[in-house]
C-alpha cells in the first residue's frame, strides 16, 4: 500500500535527509586511496553519533554496517572492509538516516583519484557518472501529481540507454517513510504500459535510484554484493524526494 505523508511528515524526512547528505559528502571527501572501507563506515558511524540520528540500514534484518560501499563491478550492497580502495576505483556509496521515526535513503558513486592525478580512463569513467546523475535528474523532473511511477522509470531508461549502457532490471527504487522500504517500487525501466504503473500524488515520498552498468545489465549475488555478470562498471545515484502540488522537492540535500 502506497503511503501518504502529511507536510509535517516530510518536513522531518527533510530534516534527516539534510543530515544523511552531509554526513555522505563527508565519507566521499575521505574516499581516497589508501584508505580502507571501513574507516569509512567508523567515520559514517562516528557522525551518526554526532548528529544524534541512526542508521536506516541497521533497520534491515541482519545488515550489520551502517552504509553500503560498492566497488567497480559491484552494483549496491557491497560491505565496508579492509580493502584499501585503490586509485581509478569506482566507488558507490549507499547511505540513509532514521530521524525522528523516518527513513531517508541516498547514493552517490565517484571515481577513487588523488588530487590532480589523472586515472586511467578517467573521462570515459566520468562520462559513464555524468550519465547517471543526468539519469536521476531527469527521473525527478518527471515525479509530478499526475505523472505515473512509469514517467520516472521510462525518464531513467531513455538517459541511460541513449548513452550506450544498460539499466539494472532486478533491482528498483521504492517508497520509503516509516519503512526504509516502501511501495511503489520504482524500477529503472518501463514494464508495460505508463498508465498501468502506480500514479503519483502529493504527498508521496519516494527513493528515486539509477542502476546501471557499461555492460549489458545483468546481475549475480555475490553475499551481500549484487554484482555485475559480466565483470562490467556500475554506477548507482538516489536520492529521496517529496512529491508536491508545487512540483518534487528533493529531501535528501
Amino acid at each position: 500500500m502506497i503511503t501518504i505523508k502529511t507536510p509535517e511528515e516530510i518536513e522531518i524526512v527533510r530534516k534527516g535527509g539534510q543530515i544523511a547528505a552531509c554526513i555522505l559528502r563527508k565519507i566521499l571527501s575521505k574516499a581516497k586511496p589508501g584508505i580502507r572501507g571501513i574507516e569509512l563506515e567508523n567515520l559514517a558511524e562516528s557522525l551518526i553519533d554526532k548528529f544524534k540520528v541512526k542508521a536506516s540500514f541497521r533497520t534491515v534484518r541482519n545488515y550489520p554496517f551502517a552504509i553500503c560501499l560498492s566497488l567497480n563491478e559491484e552494483v549496491v550492497h557491497g560491505l565496508p572492509s579492509k580493502k584499501r580502495l585503490k586509485e581509478g576505483d569506482l566507488l558507490s556509496v549507499d547511505f540513509g538516516v532514521l530521524h525522528k521515526g523516518w527513513h531517508s535513503d541516498m547514493a552517490r558513486t565517484i571515481i577513487v583519484k588523488s588530487p590532480k592525478l589523472k586515472v586511467k580512463n578517467q573521462e570515459e569513467k566520468e562520462r559513464f557518472l555524468r550519465v547517471g546523475w543526468k539519469a536521476l535528474n531527469g527521473a525527478i523532473q518527471q515525479a509530478k501529481v499526475g505523472n505515473y511511477v512509469g514517467n520516472i522509470s521510462l525518464a531513467i531508461q531513455k538517459t541511460i540507454e541513449g548513452a550506450g549502457y544498460n539499466v539494472v532490471r532486478s533491482l528498483t527504487g521504492h517508497g520509503v517513510g516509516r519503512r526504509l522500504h516502501e511501495d511503489p517500487q520504482i524500477p529503472c525501466f518501463l514494464r508495460g504500459r505508463i498508465e498501468d504503473t502506480p500514479i503519483l500524488k502529493s504527498g508521496m515520498v519516494l527513493a528515486i535510484e539509477v542502476m546501471y552498468t557499461r555492460g549489458r545489465g545483468e546481475v549475480k549475488h555475490k553475499g551481500w554484493a549484487v554484482v555485475t555478470r559480466d565483470g562490467s562498471i556500475a554506477g548507482h545515484f538516489e536520492n529521496t524526494i517529496a512529491i508536491t502540488k508545487k512540483g518534487p522537492i528533493i529531501l535528501t540535500r
